[in-house]
């Protein structure tokens, strides 16, 4: 199949779940990384691929709390990593690489949203640093594990990719702050980085996929007080391509599904909504479905690679040919 961005009907749709999406399907072997594997969607992910067989290894900033939360569910490993610490992104892929094992699936699921102005690593803005350089740099220093095990990996977007391009003239924001465009931003960098890894990846079998999740009540939130989570509710409702509200279940479906599904052999760095892959958007679209033009452009992918190597010093997947 091709891998441009247009529906394939799964079957599944909003309110599928990660039961549905899993159903008959055997992870018994299979080894997944989900970065902030236990909160929220996160959380629901690791549960779900555990039930279906896989070992799951949860890198958590917080490791006592993502310890606590799965600490019921067998076969989940936690390990020390904050993906806005350089150093601490590289301790972790080189113990993780020490064990000899190799990785079938990376779900990049960790992220903030609409957080205050905050610098982080070398002076990085921190949700760009958190959504995508901490998750890129990741990705490259497992590679090795990544290509072994033929893996897919998964960058969990959102459609608030919509609210922004990259700003190629000032990514941290050091100009002037706006909490919304910079998750924008760093939304727009997951599904480009997705894409122009599965344009390097491909020939090694490594594939790569963005989605939008849905809209959840999690813990996403949490920087935004009470009349923000209004307006944002109010806004995805006045949207008239917005599925509407989705449970954890529902929310974490698409990733689980982008991560596993047959459905999705020989495709690759597309972008992926409601257990399916996603239309292009119509124009001037906000919070609504489908993906942006800036969003699925090769030629802005692979500006953000060369970024992204320069700002980490980490560029470790070959060229593609």
């Amino acid at each position: 199949m091709t891998t441009q961005q247009h529906k394939i009907n799964t079957g599944f749709g909003a309110h599928s779940t990660t039961s549905d999406v899993l159903r008959g399907v055997d992870l018994s072997g299979k080894l997944a990384i989900v970065t902030g594997g236990y909160s929220g969607l996160g959380l629901e992910t690791t549960r779900a691929l555990v039930g279906a067989g896989a070992r799951v290894v949860v890198p958590a900033r917080r490791r006592t709390a993502a310890q606590e939360a799965v600490s019921g569910i067998d076969g989940v490993e936690v390990a020390e990593l904050d993906l806005t610490d350089p150093d601490s992104v590289r301790s972790f892929a080189e113990l993780f690489l020490a064990s000899g094992r190799d990785i079938d699936m990376v779900i990049n699921n960790a992220g903030i949203m609409a957080s205050p102005e905050r610098r982080v690593g070398p002076g990085w803005e921190a949700q760009f640093a958190t959504n995508h350089l901490g998750h890129y740099a990741l990705v490259n220093r497992l590679w090795p594990a990544i290509v072994r095990g033929g893996a897919r990996v998964v960058s969990v977007s959102s459609n608030g990719h919509q609210l922004s391009d990259i700003r190629w003239d000032d990514v941290h924001f050091e100009h002037g702050y706006d909490k919304w465009q910079a998750y924008g931003q760093a939304k727009t960098a997951n599904a480009l980085f997705a894409l122009h890894l599965d344009t390097l990846g491909r020939g090694a079998g490594v594939r790569a996929f963005s989605l939008h999740p849905g809209t959840i009540r999690t813990q996403l939130g949490r920087h935004m007080s009470e009349e923000e989570l209004a307006e944002l509710s109010t806004a995805i409702g006045d949207s008239p391509t917005n599925s509407g509200w989705k449970t954890p279940e529902q929310g974490a479906a698409t990733q689980v599904w982008a991560a596993t599904s047959a459905q999705l052999e020989g495709a690759g760095g597309v972008y992926c909504e409601d257990c399916d892959i996603a239309e292009p958007a119509a124009k001037d679209t906000v919070l609504g479905s489908g993906v942006s033009a800036w969003a699925a452009d090769p030629e802005r992918a692979a500006r953000l690679w060369e970024l992204s190597a320069e700002l980490t010093g980490v560029d470790a997947v070959p060229s593609a040919g």
